[in-house]
């Protein structure tokens, strides 16, 4: 190893439950690199053995992240190349890879990622639900009111929505969609991706809510949930300002920080008028 050459980071996209989903490029990382930095070193370690790999691994998790970050640093500023593998998919995606990445920008060090599995990419594309625009929430909050604020800053998104749970929290997570979303969002239920119970439970919220009652969740979940149509989004907008005057409409606007040529125009289109009547009424 060249002491004067500074060492890469290579986020390594690892199974997320077929092991024959792993790339070729990232076994070769795997066994080239000089540390494997690993989310869980105990599940992990079944994965380097069963591909007989033999690169030394030390832990870094989302309790020692800080720490541990700036010690991999160091070693990639000292010439070393490591490979951060999470327990399961890509690293960096609600996972402490993030961390280590932001430190290694920070430090020079260079990073690169390598493709593969993806548990909310897998999961949307094999969903039903829309996919050319979607938001990726990973887990809610364990706080009851943050999860409220999360739920409600959901509730108007067009784009569909993406979300983890585990098997002890999923009906919890349900009854609160079916609260704040309504019961009659589509949504499909995805468990257990790539594994030999892989399924797609294609039903509502409310159909899901009604059939985890007597189902036992288990295994792994990944909630797909269609977005609210553009068709409701204007009718629960209308809702808002159909019973305001023109200027009330217009002021509600420029509360929200718009100028007052936005507003006019925002209030033309919620109305269906040119903007010039707007214009007139205002006067």
């Amino acid at each position: 190893m060249d002491d004067n050459k500074t060492g890469m980071l290579y986020l390594c996209a690892t199974p997320i439950g077929n092991l024959e989903d792993i790339t070729l490029r990232v076994l070769r990382i795997l066994k080239e690199a000089d540390i494997i930095a690993a989310e869980d070193t105990r599940g992990s370690i079944k994965l380097l053995n069963h591909f007989d790999i033999k690169t030394p691994m030390t832990s870094y998790h989302e309790h020692n992240k800080y720490d541990k970050g700036r010690t991999l640093v160091a070693e990639m500023l000292s010439g070393k190349n490591v490979a951060l593998i999470t327990d399961a998919g890509t690293p960096g995606i609600s996972d402490p890879g993030e961390e280590l990445v932001r430190q290694c920008y920070d430090a020079g060090v260079p990073v690169t990622s390598l493709p593969g599995a993806c548990a909310c990419v897998n999961a949307l594309v094999i969903s039903g639900m829309p996919t050319k625009n979607f938001v990726f929430e990973a887990f809610l909050p364990a706080d009851k009111k943050d999860r409220r604020e999360r739920l409600e800053s959901l509730k108007e998104k067009t784009e569909t929505i993406v979300m983890y749970e585990s098997p002890h929290r999923l009906r919890k997570t349900l009854k609160e969609l079916d609260a704040v979303l309504g019961p009659e969002r589509r949504m499909s239920v995805v468990k257990e991706l790539t594994k030999v119970h892989e399924n797609v439970f294609m039903t509502t919220i409310g159909g899901a809510v009604a059939f985890y009652e007597s189902e036992e969740p288990r295994g792994e979940y990944v909630l797909v949930i269609e977005g609210m149509s553009a068709e409701e989004k204007q009718q629960k907008s209308r809702e808002v300002w159909e019973d305001m005057s023109v200027r009330e409409h217009f002021d509600m606007y420029v509360s929200q920080g718009l100028d007052k040529k936005d507003a006019m125009k925002s209030v033309a289109r919620d109305r269906g008028v040119a903007k010039n009547v707007i214009y007139k009424e205002l006067l």
